[in-house]
This record gives structure tokens, C-alpha cells and sequence, in this order.
């Protein structure tokens, strides 16, 4: 199986994990920050080099399910991500990973600051990890 990779989309930075070649672990992998310019590029550079096959993005929605300003924003960026890589895009319901990320990063030691930059990266760690799984109890 070749890896796939999650994304967490902010208004300010991009987290990146990517799944081990067997489809079973998500990995923390990059932090894109989006003030640096244009993240199309390195994102196909990431989905090339690392042989990519699927892209699972995290689609932000209210605790009732329905979808906000946020989504709207993520729907957007999918769509031109999209146009830039081959592989196929999948949503995924990212509600509370970013909060389950800070806690995960806070019990490991690490305050509000030192985790700002890995916090994102984590985030799509779970996105990707609770795709992972729902693919392995499908069989």
C-alpha cells in the first residue's frame, strides 16, 4: 500500500502527518505555514516525493454536525488542492482533534508555546490515524 496523508487546515499554518508504508500508523510529518506564501507546491512536492495515495483532510464541523464558515474555507482549499495533485482527496470529521492534540501534547510535557509549532501536525496526526482505522475495520 503506498501512504496517505493527513492534513489539518488552519488559518495560519498547515499540519501534515503521513501513514507508514502498511496503511497502519500516522506519523507527525510538517507544519506549513501559510504567511510563508503559496502551500500548493510544497504539498505536491510532499504527495511526489513521498508517493502519496491518498489525501484524507480534515473537514472542521459544529458538535451538532452541521457546518460553519470554517468548512467553507476547507472546501475551498480542497478543491484547489485538487487541481494540483493526482491522488484522490478524501474529507474526514476532524471535530475535537486540535483540542485532543493539545491535551496529548500538554500531558507529554509541553506548554501552550512550545507546542504551537507541532500542534497542527498532531491534529492531522489524529485526522489521519482515525481514517487509518476506519479503513482497517472495513477490511
Amino acid at each position: 500500500m503506498n501512504r496517505a496523508m493527513g492534513i489539518d487546515h488552519g488559518d495560519a499554518r498547515i499540519g501534515i502527518a503521513i501513514s507508514d508504508e502498511l496503511g497502519m500508523l500516522a506519523h507527525p510529518f510538517e507544519t506549513i505555514h501559510l504567511k510563508d506564501g503559496d502551500p500548493f507546491p510544497r504539498l505536491k512536492q510532499i504527495v511526489e516525493s513521498k508517493q502519496i495515495a491518498m489525501i484524507v483532510l480534515g473537514m472542521p464541523r459544529n458538535m451538532d454536525g452541521t457546518y460553519g464558515p470554517a468548512a467553507e474555507k476547507v472546501r475551498a482549499f480542497a478543491d484547489q488542492l485538487k487541481s494540483v495533485v493526482s491522488c484522490p482527496l478524501k474529507l474526514w470529521d476532524e471535530r475535537m482533534t486540535t483540542k485532543a492534540a493539545q491535551r496529548g501534547l500538554h500531558a507529554a510535557g509541553r506548554n501552550t508555546k512550545q507546542s504551537r509549532e507541532v500542534i497542527d501536525q498532531a491534529a492531522a496526526q489524529l485526522i489521519l490515524q482515525g481514517w487509518l482505522d476506519a479503513q482497517a475495520m472495513l477490511g
